[in-house]
């Protein structure tokens, strides 16, 4: 068995999908980090 065909063979896991994340994600995930920069400046921690 060679490299090519050991990985050519790999079974999916439930990890992350091969397309990337949707705009959704990207939005969400921008929301999370304003949330947290207020959070932090609101308790005075930076």
């Amino acid at each position: 068995m060679t490299a090519h065909t050991a990985t050519a063979h790999r079974t999916r896991t439930g990890g992350p999908g091969e397309d990337g994340p949707t705009i959704l994600e990207h939005a969400l995930g921008w929301v999370l980090v304003a949330v947290l920069a207020m959070l932090v400046t609101q308790l005075g921690l930076l």
